[in-house]
Formats: C-alpha cells, structure tokens, sequence
C-alpha cells in the first residue's frame, strides 16, 4: 500500500540520476517552508529600504538610488533562492535515497536503502504548523553525505514508505 501518492512524472533532472533497475518511488521537493527566511529578508529590507527612503539619508537622487538597488540585490537573491527550491528534489526509489540540489553547480546526495542503520524524523513546534520535518539518517557507524534532510514534507507518511522499503517482508 502506497502511503504518498508517487509522482510518475519526475523531472528529467532527477530521472537522469536513476539506475535502470530502479524504480522511483516518491519524487517530492522540499518544503517551501525552506524559504520562510528568504521571504522575511526581502520584506524587512522593503521596510528600511521604505524607511531610509523617508529621512535625510535620501535627500539626494543617488542616495535614494543607492538604497533601493541594494533593495533590488536582496530581490534577486531572493529569485535565485526562490529558483534553487524549484530543482531541488528528495527522491525515494526502490534502492537507495537521493537527495539533488543546486541550480548551477549540481549535487547529489545518495544512501543506499541497505546501508540505513538507524532513521528518525524530528519536527519542531514550527514544523508540525506547518507540515514538515527532518530527516537523520546514521549508517554502520560511517559518516554519510545524506545524513540529515530538513524541510521534507508529509514526515510521518515518508518516514512509514522509507521503512517499508527498508524492512521488505
């Protein structure tokens, strides 16, 4: 029984780190609760950014300029982080985890299902309002690339179809 409805469509960003003996699972993307602080960096420099506008330090055209390309830069950031969410996705498959990241510069995190010794997920006060959790996985006492996931969406659904691949009856 599939407990998260499995996304046949995955993206060909993701489909091209998969092996041909290996069926995808769940494809999802983290949880856009990843970019709470990138909205609330870009909304408090829109007020300083409003309120500088208002006092003597834009008295002059360049000044008032001057603070609202710098309100334009965190703009952008803001798009760049807005855009790097967008490609970044947790995979489950039948054979390992993956976790791919990064816009330009691409990296994938992989751990195969059988090396998973110990998984956990946590969810803070936050995460439970807003539906997600993190991810610690530990394997045979080795460090790992994909040890910790934060932001998943649907923990405890992903927690129950990650463990049932894990302990195949």
């Amino acid at each position: 029984m599939r407990l998260v409805a499995s996304s046949n469509s995955a993206p060909a960003s993701v489909n091209r780190y998969l092996l041909p003996h290996e069926q995808d699972v769940v494809t999802i993307r983290r949880h856009p609760a990843v970019l709470v602080g990138p909205v609330g960096a870009v909304l408090g420099a829109l007020i300083v950014a409003g309120f500088l506008s208002n006092t003597q330090l834009a008295d002059t055209p360049a000044a008032l300029a001057i603070i609202w390309w710098l309100w334009l830069l965190v703009l952008v950031w803001f798009v760049w982080q807005v855009a790097e969410w967008s490609v970044d996705y947790f995979v489950i498959t039948s054979a390992r985890l993956l976790l791919t990241t990064g816009l330009i510069t691409r990296q994938v995190n992989m751990m195969p299902l059988g090396k998973v010794t110990d998984m956990r997920f946590e969810r803070t006060l936050m995460g439970r309002f807003l539906g997600y959790g993190t991810f610690v996985m530990e394997s045979a006492g080795q460090d790992q690339a994909l040890s910790k996931i934060a932001f998943i969406p649907y923990p405890e659904q992903l927690y129950l179809e990650v463990v049932g691949l894990i302990f195949k009856e």
